[in-house]
């Protein structure tokens, strides 16, 4: 295989996973998988729970640092988990009786490129 059919190594190309939709629209598939991932976000607990998981030190939070901050219970805090996960979002990992989460940073490449502004051009006055 040559090396041009590989994938894209995020960081060393502008594309990263997908044109922004200001450049092309977004066929069925790829807004169905988007979609999930949004959706997952919509809810302010998940959304919460992404940030938790993100600035948590080493990158990665044991679900039993995660439940503390929220006012809802421990089986609550598993199903928006599982939200996440099942939409690409986060990645886990069951260690003892703990399960440790950390964010899928192709994930968050992908929805970032998705939404990125068209580059602005200098106008020339006339």
């Amino acid at each position: 295989m040559s090396k041009q059919a590989g994938l894209p190594v995020l960081g060393h190309d502008e594309t990263v996973c997908c044109a922004p939709m200001v450049r092309e629209p977004l066929g069925e598939e790829a807004a169905l998988e988007t979609s999930r991932m949004f959706k997952a976000l919509s809810d302010p607990i998940r959304l919460r729970l992404l940030s938790l998981i993100a600035s948590h030190e080493g990158g990665e939070a044991c679900v039993c640092d995660l439940i503390g901050p929220f006012d809802v219970s421990q089986p609550t805090i598993s199903h928006h988990l599982k939200v996440l996960r099942e939409a690409g979002l986060v990645g886990s990992e069951r260690r003892g009786t703990w399960v440790y989460y950390w964010v899928l940073p192709e994930a968050l490449a992908k929805l970032s490129a998705l939404l990125q502004p068209p580059a602005v051009s200098a106008k020339v006055s006339a």
